[in-house]
């Protein structure tokens, strides 16, 4: 007798005499260590062996996840160096929405390519950070095959292949722009719209139908199956249609910046430059897989590179299309010395008033004082000068010089009012 072959949701175990079958831990999961091995156990009645608190057909991976100090600070490494990624380029592409939002200068086609690229990448990274918090740090919940998280890798590869046909928009826009712009007038978003958005579905679905069918594993986080190639395969052609593009561009536009030297030519190829570096950064993942080294010394440092290169993916982009950009360096620029000059304007503006209003309490001081300790002699002076005109003219200026004094007395009191 004989075990029938069977898949734990982990591995497929072919047919088996009695006795303990071994295999390499899978090293498509992150905290297992591929060079530890699972044991599973064929009973002599043909049956495999059940664990006695589930009665549920058991394989023992106690071993994978049996990390020394070194191993379980590796892991931990990967895994921060993953959240702080993800969690940058989200800050930093918010950030850079909000620049594109705000200046209503910066709007045109190319803008509003740029904007969906960012979204589709901020999505991508809360779904991960999402996969990274709640299913790879929850051993039951990937346990449990739960379909919360099948439906949230269907998100992840989803807006992954997002990322990509949204670059492969820009490409296929400043190609249109550059090269065939004499043929066509303004160009009409709506199909880069369906490009970027909609297309991505149908490798995605296709791969969730696929992977229910024929490799149904715990929460689909293996990437030891080719059904993978359905959602790769588009990507890479992306990656390379893309690239193809952007140099048929650069061919084009130094053509003609050895004959005309023209200022746009100039500008088309600060735009062109900045996504030709972008497109290979973003396909390097891809071009490293097949080369992922076995050794114990050199596999920690691919993996070091590797998850810099996925999941900074987002920072990037919002340093080459936004913070590296000209127009939105020179708009900033603008803007923050409009800032400044409307800032020392309030500024001379509150010192004048408080200078003014500081003058005027002096003088009303000094009346106060003046009128408190100068009046008397100053009455006393005018009464006297009174008499001596009275006795000169023989007249009686007495009333005169009453209404004087009141008068003065009351343009004093208004005053200091």
């Amino acid at each position: 007798s004989y075990c029938n072959r069977t898949w734990d949701g982990w591995l497929c175990w072919g047919d088996s005499s009695p006795g303990t079958v071994i295999q390499f831990c899978p090293a498509y999961f992150q905290d297992f260590d591929p060079l530890e091995k699972v044991t599973k156990v064929c009973n002599s009645d043909g049956e495999w062996f059940r664990h006695p608190e589930s009665n549920r057909i058991w394989s023992n991976y106690t071993l994978c996840t049996a990390y020394t100090k070194e191993k379980l600070t590796q892991a931990y490494t990967l895994y921060y160096l993953a959240v702080v990624g993800h969690g940058l380029s989200m800050v930093s592409l918010l950030i850079s929405l909000f620049i594109f939002f705000y200046f209503k200068s910066l709007s045109c086609q190319r803008i509003s390519l740029h904007k969906n690229l960012f979204i589709s990448f901020i999505l991508n990274s809360i779904c991960t950070v999402i996969w990274l918090s709640n299913v790879t740090n929850h051993q039951k919940l990937m346990d449990s095959n739960a379909t919360a998280c099948k439906v949230l890798s269907f998100l992840i590869l989803y807006t992954l292949g997002t990322n990509y046909f949204w670059m492969l928009c820009e490409g296929i826009y400043l190609h249109t722009l550059i090269i065939v712009a004499v043929f066509v007038g303004e160009q009409h978003l709506d199909w880069y719209y369906i490009l970027g958005w909609g297309f991505p579905i149908i490798p995605t679905v296709t791969h969730a139908v696929a992977r229910w069918l024929f490799y149904n594993d715990k929460c689909w986080i293996s990437s030891d199956t080719a059904l993978l190639y359905i959602i790769h395969g588009p990507i890479h052609a992306a990656l390379v249609v893309n690239l193809i593009f952007l140099l048929n561009i650069v061919r084009v536009l130094i053509t003609k910046l050895k004959v005309t030297h023209s200022a746009q030519s100039n500008a088309y190829m600060k735009a062109v430059r900045a996504t030709l570096i972008l497109v290979p950064l973003l396909g390097v993942q891809f071009v490293l897989v097949p080369w992922q080294p076995k050794e114990p010394i050199a596999k920690p440092v691919y993996e070091f590179i590797m998850h810099i290169f996925m999941h900074f993916q987002g920072l990037l982009v919002a340093v080459i299309f936004c913070f590296f950009n000209g127009e939105v360096q020179a708009v900033l620029k603008r803007h923050w010395k409009q800032y400044r000059t409307q800032s020392g304007r309030r500024l001379v503006t509150s010192d004048s008033h408080s200078n003014y209003h500081t003058n005027s309490v002096t003088e009303m001081s000094r009346a106060s004082i003046s009128l408190k300790t100068g009046l008397p002699d100053f009455t006393s002076e005018k009464l006297q000068s009174s008499e001596a005109v009275k006795q000169a003219n023989g007249q009686s200026n007495g009333k005169h010089c009453s209404n004087g004094d009141r008068g003065a007395l009351r343009t004093l009191e208004t005053s200091v009012i």
